[in-house]
């Protein structure tokens, strides 16, 4: 079994979440980056919606995309610009759905760029939507698309031009602590590190366990996408994202073509998830049902696995008495809009520095991610 020199820290797991913080460590100790695809980001950095709003999920990850929106607005040397690009956000709602949206819009009050409209207004920004399946929508202005690809291997050039170590095709065997620290067996190769930061996703619960670490319940989740032709002569690449206020589905334009699907979060045992007929049937239905599309072919589809805590916050933070063990877990579908200002949390407290005060002054909540939190298991 080869040997390597002994790391100070060891990031298992290569996708948005691994390869960021990795990046934010790299200069300043002597970093690992494990990755058990051919490719970094296979499973679910790749197969995203992309989509960057202040707006969407839990009061912790709108505090988090606030706080990477500076990185996105100016990203350092080596990223490709720009990482933003504006799309907007329509979130509809027909007539039965109306509480769900007057519960949104008071939530958000005083956000920047948010607006309530009516029916006819939601349908002069995507006029395809049926007449009359609309009865109000929530447009966020500010809404925009992430280049996930340019994001990803922003962060892994980084990584790499700041020393750090790169190992693909290095699926974890076996994790054992001892005097020396971490030994961590992939194959046929063996490193040590004195920490381990678990970014493994989908896989979290099963490294930690590999550790002897105890589980926080992670489960990881199917979310089914799928593309379609939109009708001859339709124009849609000014159209916003469209999102059903109870996320029963979502259509975002795509080159030309509709990316549509039904918003599944169906649970999975860690996978190469693959997408089920029948989640692209109802996507196919649900969008059928809101806008004036027939759709006779299914162009391309896939699956990707979001995994989630309990709570559907992040899993950030120690998970042992002697701080050798870090969880970056649990970001469900929020992982890349959040993770400049994530990974810069991370490496603070894996450094044993303060945290920005640029990014808690946007309101991030450091105990509602950690992994002994009360509502965890709840």
């Amino acid at each position: 079994m080869a040997e390597h020199p002994d790391f100070d820290i060891c990031v298992i797991g290569a996708g948005i979440a691994g390869a960021s913080v990795a990046a934010e460590l790299a200069d300043k100790a002597r970093v690992l980056l494990v990755e058990r695809e051919s490719q970094p980001g296979y499973h679910t950095t790749g197969r995203s919606a992309a989509l960057f709003s202040t707006t969407y999920g839990p009061s912790v990850i709108r505090a988090l995309s606030r706080a990477s929106e500076p990185f996105y607005n100016n990203p350092p040397p080596g990223f490709d610009r720009p990482l933003l690009t504006p799309r907007g956000a329509l979130m509809i709602a027909r007539d039965d759905q109306m509480e769900s949206l007057d519960a949104l819009q008071r939530e958000l009050v005083g956000a920047a760029g948010v607006e309530r409209l009516d029916g006819t207004a939601a349908r002069a920004l995507v006029p395809l939507l049926r007449t009359g399946h609309v009865a109000a929508a929530i447009f966020e202005h500010f809404a925009q698309d992430i280049d996930v690809h340019a994001l990803h291997q922003g962060y892994l050039r980084q990584f790499r031009a700041r020393g750090g170590t790169f190992v693909a095709n290095a699926g974890i065997d076996a994790i054992r602590h001892g005097s020396g620290g971490w030994t961590i067996e992939a194959g046929s190769e063996r490193f040590q590190a004195a920490t381990i930061v678990n970014a493994a996703g989908a896989w979290a619960d099963v490294v930690a366990e590999m550790a002897g670490i105890a589980p926080v319940g992670l489960v990881p989740k199917r979310r089914t996408a799928a593309i379609i032709a939109l009708p001859e002569g339709t124009t849609a690449h000014h159209w916003p994202m469209v999102i059903d206020i109870d996320e029963e589905f979502y259509a975002k334009p795509d080159a030309g073509r509709l990316l549509i699907s039904p918003a599944d979060e169906t649970p999975s045992e860690p996978c190469d998830a693959q997408p089920d007929e029948y989640d692209v049937a109802i996507a196919v239905d649900r969008v059928e049902t809101a806008f004036e599309i027939e759709v006779r072919r299914i162009e391309n589809k896939w699956a990707g696995l979001r995994t989630f805590a309990a709570d559907k916050n992040p899993v950030v933070g120690w998970g042992d008495a002697r701080r050798s063990f870090f969880w970056l877990a649990g970001q469900g579908g929020y992982g890349i809009q959040t993770a400049p200002a994530l990974a810069r949390l991370a490496a603070a407290q894996l450094l044993g520095t303060a945290p920005e005060r640029a990014i808690m002054d946007q309101g991030v909540d450091l105990e509602s991610m950690l992994p002994g939190r009360p509502m965890l298991h709840k």
